[in-house]
């Protein structure tokens, strides 16, 4: 840390008269941080306190009377230790940057806590470059507030207690005093988590312009898994299927944000309070639910819960034949609509009927098998949703899940991409003729388009059309980030990825395509690796996560790290290919080329792009346009992110990237 008194700029701030005399309580921490930020100041400080760390604020500790800069000062002076949070408006606030200098000249201990990536000017660079870091989108909020505590001296030791009850807590038993101490600091990490707009899962800041917190509104919900009523427990799938229909009939409720599935669902049998899931997921209400199907009949009981109090809004329940289970939610979605005092039709937008119970069970049974995301799951998903299609060819939603089975394969590159993306389109096709209104099939024919077609055009007009039908959701989203991450349109595809993430925070994939489709592609390196850490974090083994983790940083110059998440990689999704350019940045050729060798027997016919990827990275042109074309030929799924790939810098310059782009209808 930089702490010559020589070295003063015209940052620094005089010593006032009477600086050195004590003030009446002397500080532990001052905590120094932009007005824009001043309620998470304030929450981070209730979070120290309750630790035993007392801190000194701005203006709640200056003294009436007191000359504002003065007080400063001499806080600063007297300080063990000055904690900045660090934000995009801290950096751009003045007087953070004379307060570090502040604290810089007077040898105190300076820690950064991160809230996000905003670069440093070079003032702050200069006074923070060797100050303790703690990082909080990669970390997560509850594992950076207690490194904070442990940071600044008293928290591996002290435990969480409410500073201004520390003299009662010489009466209290020591039971009471324990569970009050425990609600305490769970209240405050939850009250900066949504301070922050900071998931305990994830955070989504921009490089130059964070984007808006999820505020938690009086119109937002999440659906969480419903329970197995049933006598044998056998019915899980149908339960789940049940909450999923609910919430996807909640989607098309004008003017209510829904979390997605994959983060609601990430409560599924674990025990945890209603307030600390809101908070988690961004939301007011939960909608909590139980199935009983038994002989022929469904009953649903659901009840909405307003989550900070944990008290009891709405309930009901719902007594159907099996095959009229569906129309049952178009119920249950108004009547919360109306509970939430939001009007709404209740037939405005009609539930595809369905005929049979064999046919909603196979459905509901690809759902699950959907919703798992690995090869198996969704090569079980493709035999269900047939089946239920076998069983009545007019029901839509079995079209529209085959068809966003077929496409997650197709660009997972687990069969055949023609005739996988061949049957997704068909499908696709299939559910736009059964459900003209369903915005879905229009998304799925757009991630046909961008992935596999390379017509930007024709999926413009799709997601053109989905918006025109209803609400985006995460999928939709998601889907409009990759287009334009396609088309090097960076700054919108970011603001997509965070879209998609606000509607579903606890979705690997999604912070997956911020980290390697957007960040990476667009050169923020250290951005990519975080977002890409907390998909592994949601889902250890997010598929090829490894990989592109490691291509972070391989990127940034960390050779033995990167060359660890590869080998934790699997052979055909990135393991050969990313050892291969490490060994060979590393000096390293002749491992690099057998590893380059098994790369190309192994994964040649189906994953092209990785090859071109590594004689790219090793400057051998000739050899990545020669795998350029193979690629282009089998169509790999990789391709549509062509567009900034770091690997292919070493092409850029060559005239044949320039025509490869244009092959690909791409922007020069």
């Amino acid at each position: 840390m930089v702490g010559d008194e020589g070295k003063k700029s015209s940052l620094a701030v005089p010593d006032p008269p009477g600086a050195s005399a004590s003030t009446d309580v002397a500080r532990s921490v001052f905590l120094s941080y932009a007005s824009h930020d001043a309620e998470v100041a304030k929450s981070i400080c209730q979070f120290l306190e309750s630790h035993g760390v007392s801190c000194w604020m701005a203006p709640r500790n200056v003294p009436a009377g007191a000359l504002y800069a003065d007080a400063i000062v001499r806080a600063i002076n007297e300080a063990k230790a000055l904690v900045v949070l660090l934000s995009q408006s801290a950096v751009a606030s003045s007087h953070v940057g004379k307060e570090v200098e502040r604290a810089s000249s007077k040898n105190k201990k300076i820690i950064a806590f991160r809230v996000d990536p905003a670069p440093l000017t070079p003032a702050l660079e200069y006074f923070l470059s060797e100050s303790q870091w703690i990082d909080v989108p990669a970390l997560g909020m509850p594992a950076a507030l207690t490194k904070l505590a442990e940071a600044v001296g008293q928290g591996s030791s002290a435990q969480p207690r409410p500073v201004s009850d520390a003299k009662a807590d010489q009466h209290a038993g020591k039971r009471t005093k324990r569970v009050a101490v425990i609600a305490a600091a769970v209240a405050i990490v939850v009250g900066v988590a949504v301070a922050l707009g900071v998931h305990f899962w994830s955070s989504n800041h921009s490089i130059t312009q964070a984007p808006a917190a999820v505020a938690i509104t009086d119109k937002s919900i999440a659906v969480l898994p419903f329970t197995d009523m049933s006598e044998k427990k056998d019915q899980e799938y149908f339960a789940d299927g049940v909450a999923e229909e609910v919430l996807d009939r909640l989607t098309k409720v004008p003017g209510l944000r829904v979390v997605g599935r994959a983060s609601s669902f990430q409560f599924k049998g674990k025990s945890a309070d209603p307030a600390g899931i809101g908070a988690a997921l961004g939301v007011a209400y939960l909608l909590e639910g139980s199935v009983r199907k038994e002989a022929g009949q469904v009953r649903v009981t659901a009840q909405l819960v307003e989550a900070r109090m944990g008290s009891q809004r709405w309930s009901d329940h719902f007594d159907s034949g099996v095959v009229d289970v569906l129309k049952v939610q178009d119920t249950m979605a108004a009547e919360i609509a109306r509970a939430l005092q939001i009007a709404v039709e209740v037939n405005a937008a009609p539930r595809s009927s369905i005929k049979s119970p064999e046919a909603l069970d196979a459905y509901l049974r690809g759902l699950q098998a959907l919703d798992r995301g690995s090869q198996e799951g969704l090569e079980s998903a493709v035999v269900h949703f047939k089946q239920a299609l076998s069983l009545d060819p007019r029901f839509a939603p079995a079209a529209i899940g085959l068809a966003r089975a077929y496409v997650w394969i197709g660009t997972a590159g687990w069969q055949p991409k023609r005739v996988t993306f061949d049957r997704a389109r068909d499908a696709a096709l299939l559910a736009q003729r059964l459900d003209p209104q369903s915005p879905v099939a229009h998304v799925a024919m757009a991630a046909i388009h961008t992935t596999y077609d390379w017509d930007w055009t024709g999926a413009d007009r799709e997601l053109q059309q989905a918006s025109a039908l209803g609400p985006r959701d995460f999928y939709g989203a998601q889907v409009a980030a990759w287009l334009a991450a396609a088309r090097g349109q960076w700054d919108e595809a970011r603001q997509l990825a965070f879209e998609a993430i606000a509607l579903d925070p606890l979705n690997a994939d999604l912070h997956g395509t911020l980290g390697y489709v957007v960040y990476l592609r667009s050169g923020h390196l250290v951005e990519a690796e975080q977002s890409l850490r907390r998909a592994l974090q949601i889902a250890a083994e997010y598929d090829s996560g490894h990989y592109f983790l490691g291509e972070s940083l391989m990127l940034q110059g960390r050779y033995d790290a990167a060359l660890a998440e590869f080998r934790r990689e699997a052979l055909d999704a990135g393991q050969l290919e990313g050892s291969a350019m490490v060994l060979f940045a590393t000096k390293r050729k002749a491992e690099s080329d057998a590893k380059l060798a098994e790369a190309i027997r192994v994964n040649g016919t189906d994953w092209p792009s990785g090859i071109v990827g590594v004689y790219a990275f090793r400057g051998e042109k000739d050899h990545a346009f020669e795998w350029l074309d193979r690629a282009y030929e089998a169509r790999d799924e990789d391709l549509y992110m062509i567009k900034g790939d770091p690997l292919l810098k070493n092409l850029e310059d060559d005239p044949r990237y320039k025509a490869f782009l244009r092959k690909m209808n791409l922007p020069e």
